[in-house]
């Protein structure tokens, strides 16, 4: 539930989460839109072969023109302060943002921290998209389950911070706070 203060100024943290193709980046695209101001698309995906340029594009196509787009792999939080004050920001994805701060060596339990102390601070609405990935089996090597784990502990963070948070699985939303 939102608080007083938050619905006053029509602020929200919005986390949604569900498995891989579920509609999560959809519902996402839905709630931004659902505020006024014109809504920014904050990337955390890079195109680094010709499968993710692929995505990006499907992405940018489904969404259409009218969004403000930020591609930010690594700095999530400054971009969140730079583009406060305006239109929803959308933020997909932040398990893409804990890749590239695990394959960058930076220390994702801090940005995790510095990203959940930052959502109460901002002014405009922020929904977060991200997966859920511990479901299904025990990864088999320790880079798999350390990323698993880390997925895990960045979701719960985030969702202690978030006003709602979303599951959705084959399109549908569930929603758990």
């Amino acid at each position: 539930m939102i608080s007083a203060a938050r619905q006053e100024t029509l602020m929200a943290v919005i986390l949604i989460t569900g498995g891989a193709r579920s509609g999560k980046s959809t519902r996402a695209e839905a709630r931004a839109r659902s505020f006024p101001g014109q809504p920014v698309y904050i990337a955390t995906a890079e195109a680094l072969d010709t499968e993710m340029e692929a995505r990006i594009a499907t992405h940018r196509a489904r969404r259409g023109t009218d969004w403000i787009e930020r591609e930010v792999p690594l700095d999530l939080v400054p971009a969140l302060v730079a583009t406060d004050d305006g239109g929803a920001r959308l933020v997909d994805c932040l398990t893409l943002w804990l890749s590239n701060l695990m394959h960058a060596q930076r220390d994702w339990e801090g940005g995790v921290k510095a990203l959940a102390g930052a959502l109460p601070r901002l002014k405009s609405p922020v929904v977060l998209v991200t997966n859920e990935v511990g479901l299904g089996i025990v990864p088999d090597n320790a880079l798999a389950r350390s990323f698993r784990d880390a997925a895990g502990i960045m979701n719960q963070t985030i969702a202690a911070a978030a006003d709602e948070v979303e599951f959705v699985v084959a399109g549908l939303p569930m929603k758990l706070k």
